[in-house]
């Protein structure tokens, strides 16, 4: 059985803050093959199952695994795994997402976190990861859901989902890439976007040697993220640097300064610093 509640913003209090329960399965497993049903994380890009502080570089997370990919998306179903030689291979099935929550800022408020959600279409997630070359992971998953309005079958919008990842972490060199694009059909209903898309490439090298210490990391991120791709205030870029030190490998002292450019206004950045410190436990 594995578990994971969260305490979001500090507290809970006059509907305001958010305790919730992101995973709560019962996983069985027998040689190459196995099973989850529960609460289960669906398979999509690299935070999504692992998202912990200390996993990735920023003090946030990407703007890319925010409205592209919905970290963190969690939902009631069940999942069968597997591994052929070095590809692990998954099949999840799970609640709908909510169609009337699929808006022009994208697809995030379409999660439905097991609170009155259908089975109508069950959200289907299959992916495959490769592990075959040493230090490397390459992955992909398509997601596909026809997501009903208001829990209503007869309109909803169906959503296809798909995206690709690598990461590469040796001779102190990171290396980090997430692309995916997302569809949407209305049926019997008008959807309020057809496409959105992003990406992200984090960069980065160890020094941590050459100073006496842990995993001691400066990067930069290139991304892109269009929740619209037909209007110029939806489509964003971004570029941040960054300094991460790990003193053990649960935790992660981060600082990080980056610039926000919407493509309807590319004269004016928005600038950002963020310190933070992430850990799990």
């Amino acid at each position: 059985f594995k578990s994971e509640v969260e305490l979001e913003h500090n507290f809970v209090a006059d509907g305001q803050g958010e305790l919730e329960l992101e995973q709560a399965f019962v996983n069985y497993h027998a040689g190459k093959w196995g099973f989850q049903g529960g609460v289960i994380l669906p398979t999509v890009g690299l935070l999504n199952e692992y998202h912990e502080p200390p996993l990735f570089l920023s003090v946030e997370r990407p703007d890319y695994n925010k409205y592209i990919i919905p970290t963190t998306w969690f939902g009631n179903g069940f999942a069968f795994y597997g591994n052929i030689a070095d590809v692990s291979l998954k099949i999840a099935l799970i609640e709908d997402l909510e169609g009337e929550g699929i808006t022009t800022t994208g697809i995030r408020n379409g999660r439905g976190k097991g609170y009155k959600t259908t089975g109508y279409s069950l959200v289907k997630n299959m992916s495959a990861v490769y592990t075959g070359i040493s230090s490397l992971r390459v992955g992909g998953s398509l997601t596909l859901n026809d997501a009903p309005i208001y829990n209503e079958p007869d309109t909803s919008i169906s959503v296809q989902m798909f995206e690709v990842n690598a990461k590469y972490s040796d001779n102190n060199i990171y290396a980090v890439f997430e692309y995916g694009q997302n569809s949407f059909e209305g049926n019997n209903y008008t959807a309020p976007l057809k496409t959105s898309s992003g990406y992200y490439l984090d960069l980065g090298y160890n020094i941590g040697e050459m100073v006496n210490t842990n995993n001691l990391m400066p990067w930069f991120r290139v991304s892109n993220v269009s929740t619209d791709v037909d209007t110029d205030s939806k489509i964003t870029d971004y570029m941040r640097f960054g300094l991460t030190w790990w003193p053990i490998d649960n935790v992660a002292f981060k600082m990080d300064y980056g610039t926000k450019t919407k493509k309807s206004d590319p004269d004016n950045p928005t600038t950002q610093i963020n310190l933070g410190i992430g850990y799990n436990f």
